[in-house]
């Protein structure tokens, strides 16, 4: 995962910056450290958003009351304190008062970026957590998530459980936490076909999959299944877009490049090369040219120049399993 730390400068207290905006890795990295300062003997959590302080707050939020010792304070959405709040927070962060344990978070935009500039700056520890987008970095959370609770998960697996599930972080940590609780041996394909089998074949990736191979009426049967269960339009133009683009880049490459090498260049998992290799046959550039322009069309239709979106990703995957057979 796309995770950056940075050690804290040494001395009595202990500031924390948590910036991104992977909500559920920030979350967690805040647990981590309020635990650790309660382990060290530190007093209760104080938990405030800075959009809702005013000046002058942070000083009592961050001194020790007449029964505990200094609290551990944290300070969430950093990116949101007003003027006077943001200049209190940098200069608390920059000398704060004995044996604190202060927590931080910022989305890690550019709104409240001098302010960030300034913690990070102060010598805190930093970590990092932007939004997990690639394939690729999704799969290692789904192994470390299962390797944390000491079990494996093949790549067919990895697979399914991305195809249900799609990009939720938050959701796909729940599906890890019951799938490792509720079965036993290795975690695979077909363990997770028991209990996402609706949701994978729903996804608008398996429509871009059966399109792509020429395979019409089990994508009709797919899309349609999709659309009732309630998967966006909007979701499904983008896999087929990307199954079609993937089919010009990868046919667009020599067949001896390693899948590796190559899932690099491109973005996108060896596995998922491998399989688009697979997928080529029966397919030209004139034909994928064909196949994007219906997608752009259909694209078009969903996002609100047609009234059925439903016949237009029809229309779309007709379009695509002719530009395949066509050829």
């Amino acid at each position: 995962m796309p995770v950056r730390e940075a050690k804290a400068a040494t001395g009595g207290a202990r500031v924390s910056v948590v910036t991104g905006d992977e909500e559920l890795l920030v979350e967690r990295a805040v647990a981590r450290l309020t635990a650790a300062a309660a382990d060290d003997g530190a007093a209760g959590v104080r938990a405030v958003s800075a959009g809702g302080l005013v000046p002058g707050d942070l000083a009592s939020i961050t001194a020790p009351s007449l029964f505990d010792a200094v609290p551990v304070a944290v300070v969430r959405d950093a990116q949101d304190a007003g003027k006077e709040v943001a200049e209190e927070l940098a200069a608390l962060a920059a000398d704060p008062p004995p044996d604190l344990t202060l927590v931080i978070t910022h989305a890690g935009g550019a709104k409240g970026k001098a302010l960030l500039t300034r913690l990070t700056g102060s010598g805190a520890q930093v970590a990092h957590y932007p939004k997990i987008t690639r394939i690729g970095d999704r799969m290692g959370f789904i192994r470390e998530e299962f390797r944390a609770e000491g079990r494996r998960i093949d790549d067919g697996g990895l697979r399914a459980l991305i195809d249900a599930l799609g990009s939720d972080l938050r959701e796909i940590a729940s599906a890890c936490a019951q799938l490792a609780a509720d079965t036993t041996g290795l975690i695979d394909q077909t363990t997770v076909a028991r209990y996402y089998r609706g949701r994978a074949e729903a996804s608008g990736f398996a429509v871009a999959d059966r399109a792509v191979e020429g395979r019409l009426a089990e994508a009709l049967e797919y899309l349609r299944w999709a659309l009732a269960v309630g998967v966006s339009p909007v979701l499904i133009t983008s896999a087929l877009a990307q199954g079609v683009r993937l089919i010009g880049r990868v046919g667009a490459t020599s067949r001896s490049q390693p899948a590796v090498a190559l899932a690099a260049e491109l973005g996108a998992p060896p596995w998922r090369i491998d399989k688009v290799r697979q997928q080529l046959r029966g397919w030209t550039p004139d034909g994928v040219t064909q196949a994007l322009t219906a997608v752009a069309e259909a694209d078009a239709q969903v996002k609100g120049e047609g009234a059925n979106p439903g016949y237009a990703l029809e229309v779309a995957v007709r379009a695509i399993v002719a530009a395949r057979t066509s050829h």
